[in-house]
C-alpha cells in the first residue's frame, strides 16, 4: 500500500484534509499526516524528519500557509531547498494564497453545509469571495461570516469533506487538488461539458 505523507504546518490542514482526501485519492493510498506548531517549526524539523521516514512506497507534500510572506514563490523555493537538503526529490510543495481559510471562502456551499448555516452560499457573487486570496485575513472574514462559529480545527473538519475539488476560485486550492491527484496517478473528473 502506498502513503501519501502530508507535512503541515497546522492541525487545521489536517482536518480539512481527512474530509476531502477521500474525493481525490484511491483506496490503495493511505495518507498521513505530521503537523508542526506553525511554519517556523515545519521548516526547522523538516530536513530531519523527511529524511528519518522510511517507507519505500511513501509520496510527499509539504503545505504551509504563504500568510503575509510577499512571495509565494520564494516560500517554495526555500522548502524545495530543505527536501533537497534531506534527500527527497519530487516533493510536492503547496502554498495556501494567504491562509487555508482562503479555500474556504472559494466554497461558501462548503462552509454553509460543514457548518449548517443558512444563506452562506448566497454570498458567493460578492467580489471579495470570488478571489478571496486577496483577502487580508481570511480567517477573519470567515468568523465575521459565521458569526464566529468557525474555529480552524473543528471548521475544517466539517468543511473539508464538504468542499468541491473542482471549485477553481482559489488557484491555490486548485493547485493542490490537481498536484495531489497527479502524485497519485488520478485524473480530475471530466467536465460535464465535454
Amino acid at each position: 500500500m502506498r502513503e501519501l505523507v502530508f507535512f503541515l504546518e497546522e492541525r487545521s490542514a489536517a482536518a480539512m484534509l481527512e474530509g476531502l482526501l477521500p474525493k481525490l485519492i484511491p483506496d490503495d493510498v493511505k495518507p498521513r499526516f505530521i503537523t508542526f506548531e506553525g511554519k517556523q517549526d515545519l521548516e526547522g524539523q523538516l530536513v530531519r524528519r523527511l529524511r528519518g521516514y522510511r517507507s519505500p512506497n511513501a509520496l510527499f507534500v509539504v503545505m504551509r500557509d504563504q500568510d503575509a510572506h510577499p512571495d509565494c514563490a520564494v516560500i517554495k523555493q526555500r522548502l524545495e531547498q530543505l527536501c533537497n537538503q534531506a534527500g527527497r526529490r519530487g516533493v510536492l510543495i503547496r502554498i495556501a494564497c494567504r491562509e487555508l481559510e482562503s479555500f474556504y471562502l472559494a466554497d461558501l456551499r462548503a462552509v454553509e453545509q460543514g457548518l449548517g448555516l443558512k444563506g452562506i452560499a448566497a454570498q458567493q457573487g460578492k467580489r471579495k469571495f470570488c478571489a478571496p486570496e486577496r483577502l487580508h485575513s481570511a480567517k477573519e472574514e470567515l468568523r465575521k461570516l459565521t458569526n464566529q462559529r468557525y474555529q480552524p480545527v473543528e471548521g475544517s473538519r466539517a468543511i473539508g469533506s464538504c468542499l468541491d475539488p473542482e471549485n477553481g476560485r482559489s488557484p491555490s486550492f486548485r493547485n493542490l487538488v490537481a498536484g495531489i491527484r497527479r502524485l497519485v496517478g488520478v485524473e480530475a473528473a471530466k467536465s460535464k461539458d465535454s
